[in-house]
């Protein structure tokens, strides 16, 4: 009797319920193989469009994760399992997660801006959260700089990101200033040429624009004397140390004094 019964049961299961489970079933197994030829697409096409090497993975497993977790809801849509106690078990995990990685989430976010939109990239010299150094890595979670005295930096992202970058590589070109000072009893116009000289003969600077060399104040000891020029990035601090010097050396070869420190 209670074979019957079973049987009787089960029929009516079959009946009733049997075409939802064999259609779950088969959307199941076509999705995956969607997902899988899908996957194989995105993969070319990034590569194709050149999107960063850091992102693809990543682009790649938070699409495929999706489709699946799609996938899945669909299929138990069709099979009629009640979705109630699924949706907040997610959610509450969702919540939870999301207040514990916050900082995470917003150094991961201010990566793939970083990477997308490329305010700087890999060889270029930044000044960035008081830090200035060459760019020799960028992370998903934070961004490495080589400092010019042979320090490495480690900035998150989020913090990079949300704040002011100075890019000093990406003009191709950076002007290098500083100021002489010279005593009044000199004669100008033979400094100004001195200077001018050294300048135009310097093998470290940029010809294009030109040079500027000029008085940018009147101190109550000395004339300030202003030199602009332009000099390849990477080359900065070497302009800087043997323009100063040459300078210095010529400038007292040709006679000039500089005021005394406390005058």
């Amino acid at each position: 009797m209670k074979l019957d019964e079973f049987y009787t049961q089960f029929h009516h299961w079959l009946i009733n319920r049997g075409p939802n489970y064999l259609g779950g079933i088969i959307i199941f197994f076509i999705g995956i193989w969607f997902i899988k030829w899908l996957r194989n697409r995105l993969r070319t096409r990034m590569a194709r469009r050149g999107i960063h090497s850091s992102l693809q993975p990543f682009f790649l497993s938070l699409t495929i994760t999706a489709l699946y977790v799609l996938l899945v809801i669909w299929v138990m849509n069709i099979i009629g399992w009640e979705m109630t106690i699924f949706t907040t078990i997610i959610g509450a995990f969702s919540v939870a997660a999301g207040l514990a990685l916050s900082g995470t989430f917003q150094n991961f976010a201010g990566g793939v801006l970083i990477l997308l939109l490329k305010p700087f990239e890999l060889e270029d010299s930044i000044v960035a959260q008081g830090q200035d150094g060459r760019v020799v890595s960028i992370q998903m979670f934070y961004t490495v700089l080589i400092t010019a005295d042979n320090k490495t930096v480690i900035i998150p992202n989020g913090k990079l990101f949300n704040e002011v970058i100075v890019n000093v590589t990406r003009e191709g070109r950076r002007r290098l200033d500083f100021e002489m000072r010279i005593g009044y009893n000199n004669d100008m116009e033979k400094a100004k040429a001195i200077m001018t000289t050294v300048v135009n003969a310097s093998k470290d600077i940029l010809h294009e624009p030109a040079a500027r060399v000029g008085v940018i104040s009147l101190d109550n000891d000395c004339v300030r004397f202003t030199i602009n020029v332009w000099v390849d990035p990477t080359n900065f601090l070497n302009a800087k140390i043997n323009l100063q010097e040459r300078m210095l050396k010529e400038l007292a070869a040709g006679g000039i004094n500089f005021p005394k420190p406390g005058f």
